[in-house]
């Protein structure tokens, strides 16, 4: 199933959504116990379509481009990255403050969504984008933990799938900001404005609690 919709986001194509499908899948092929040759075909299978999608798409080459050099094109392709990284850099180490970023302003695009992290890191500094990674990682030795105590397979698959869709999304919005990643649009779950996305997101951790109810401790 999850090959399937990999497929259909590819065919879009709608590549930050394709990476995170693919990444969910492999992470819970690992975890469910498949033969390590079967999920390195896979991983190997995504690769190569996204690498295939890069080739014939001259924007998504654009942004490769830009990854690779970030001052290439400071005013076009390479404008967001730019941004946020005079935005993280003037936050220092404790941050402008609550409400004082001033990237914010007409600099950065779309600051309440796709930059969110850079605003974090203007107005809160190295400490506030320090404890927000922090957060994240918690949440994942969290929910990997529940994953492990669920009482059946399904539980365990489904938790799994969800904590590794979560850390995924907030780990490739956070090193497309930093330039570590190529950017990819991504929102920051939690963070970013989207009444739909924080809907679906909460709904799933709903999903998480109600399972760790039922936790097997071993």
């Amino acid at each position: 199933m999850l090959a399937i919709i990999a497929l259909i986001l590819f065919k879009q194509p709608d590549i930050k959504s394709f990476i995170l499908i693919a990444t969910t899948g492999i992470g819970m092929l690992f975890i469910s116990g498949v033969p390590f040759k079967y999920i390195l075909g896979v991983g190997l299978g995504a690769v190569f379509l996204l690498g295939a999608l890069i080739f014939f798409t001259p924007y998504l080459q654009e942004r490769v481009k830009t990854f690779i050099d970030p001052s290439a094109d400071p005013r076009g392709s390479s404008y967001q990255i730019q941004q946020s990284l005079i935005a993280l850099g003037s936050g220092k180490i404790f941050g402008r403050g609550f409400g004082q970023s001033i990237q914010k302003f007409s600099y950065l695009p779309e600051p309440q969504g796709d930059s969110i992290f850079a605003v974090l890191g203007e107005e809160f500094g190295f400490v506030g984008a320090f404890g927000t990674i922090f957060l994240y990682l918690l949440f994942a030795l969290r929910g990997f933990r529940i994953a492990n105590n669920s009482p059946d397979a399904f539980s365990r698959l489904l938790v799994s799938g969800i904590v590794i869709l979560i850390i995924a999304q907030s780990f490739m919005h956070i090193a497309s900001i930093t330039g570590v990643f190529p950017l990819t649009g991504v929102p920051l779950p939690f963070m970013s404005l989207g009444g739909t996305s924080l809907m679906v997101y909460l709904t799933a951790i709903g999903m998480v609690l109600h399972i760790s109810k039922f936790s097997i401790r071993k």
